[in-house]
């Protein structure tokens, strides 16, 4: 089974260090290389070739947000953020920035490899506590979200990624197979000019892409 290769991003040695033991200890997983602020972590891709950042938001120098939009228009890989912010902007001009996660910095290990692997995998993921805190925040789906032109049944899928559910979970709920769960999501992401799930629920929840 092929490892996926990780670049850790963080101005913080200790986390650095610490998200490297926990996923050096593991064989699914092959960190090849640190870096301390976003250029860094850009000058070991170039050359490194990984599949998922593991990315901070605030690292001198560079941003976690100005490195992530770099990686992802230059097709350096796939971004996961990890911070102890949970500000609402920073999710949103993170997911902008084409991020495809954003979690909070008290997860568990296994949690964390979990996480990598949606991303590797292509689906977007988001800390439960922020995508509650969007729903919370938005007086009504229709801030800038139009219903208009969807059907019933990609409204029911829109609303399953808003909260959080994966496509498994959405196919029972809506009594459908995954691959049709699939197709409707990529249709809706192409429809609405989105990269990924996670920016769909952020648009449904706050009106804003």
């Amino acid at each position: 089974m092929e490892k996926i290769k990780v670049i850790i991003a963080d101005d913080s040695d200790f986390v650095r260090s610490g998200m490297k033991i926990i996923l050096d200890v593991d064989d699914e997983f092959d960190v090849i290389g640190c870096a301390a602020n976003g250029k860094e972590a850009i000058e070991l891709a170039e050359t490194a070739a990984p599949d998922v950042f593991l990315m901070d938001i605030q690292m001198p120098e560079m941003d976690g947000i100005d490195a992530t939009k770099y990686i992802v228009e230059h097709g350096l890989g796939k971004v996961l953020i990890l911070t102890t912010f949970d500000d609402d902007v920073l999710v949103q001009n993170a997911m902008r920035a084409g991020a495809k996660g954003y979690l909070i910095k008290n997860h568990t290990p296994e949690h964390l490899k979990q996480m990598i692997k949606a991303v590797y995998n292509g689906t977007g993921v988001m800390e439960e506590s922020i995508m509650e805190s969007f729903a919370q925040s938005a007086p009504t789906v229709s801030g800038g979200f139009s219903e208009e032109g969807y059907t019933a049944r990609e409204l029911d899928i829109i609303k399953a990624v808003a909260e959080g559910l994966s496509n498994k979970e959405i196919a029972a709920k809506l009594f459908i197979s995954e691959g049709t769960v699939k197709n409707y999501i990529t249709s809706i992401l192409a429809k609405e000019n989105l990269s990924h799930r996670t920016a769909l629920a952020v648009y449904y929840l706050t009106g804003k892409k």
